[in-house]
């Protein structure tokens, strides 16, 4: 198989309803994970919107209403805070920290289930989250089905405790 024919594969690998890891994709296609990500990059630079979430790659999807919140937690606010975002109707895109030296750091969820906050919160067993260096403090984009949905997720925080208010 020709590169180009890899790639259309892959982009079409990509259309089915679940993450597609770099590693199952060099299976299926006999080459390297290095070359698939590869492929991956000349796909995002030829337009296609492509997230890299922990369970693997998928097509972006660009419907809905981003919005931002700015969140505080320690370890155990981890899963309660995102299963609210994800029980309101939301997927949440990324984590952001900022960070004295790098400026702003960025980690792609794009969690929209319990079945993905629970994949992502047992990984999370392993490592270090983001928000650890900022002493807890991180914002997420979250996309929303509409105004109400993020209104929705805004009182679930407020009732944990764990959406940030300057004092």
């Amino acid at each position: 198989m020709k590169a180009e024919e890899r790639r259309e594969a892959i982009a079409a690998a990509l259309r089915a309803d679940r993450p597609i890891s770099a590693t199952t994709l060099a299976h299926r296609f006999s080459v390297s994970r290095q070359i698939i990500v590869g492929d991956i990059a000349l796909l995002r630079a030829g337009g296609m919107e492509i997230d890299a979430t922990p369970r693997g790659y998928k097509l972006g999807l660009d419907t809905g209403l981003e919005r931002v919140v700015a969140c505080v937690h320690d370890a155990d606010g981890l899963e309660p805070e995102l299963l609210a975002m994800v029980d309101n109707g939301c997927t949440v895109i990324d984590v952001v920290v900022e960070h004295p030296l790098y400026g702003e750091i960025t980690g792609q969820l794009s969690l929209s289930s319990r079945y993905d906050v629970a994949q992502f919160v047992e990984k999370s067993r392993d490592a270090t989250p983001l928000s650890a260096l900022t002493d807890g403090l991180h914002l997420h984009h979250l996309r929303c089905p509409d105004e109400g949905a993020y209104e929705r997720v805004c009182k679930a925080l407020g009732r944990l405790g764990v959406l940030y208010h300057e004092e």
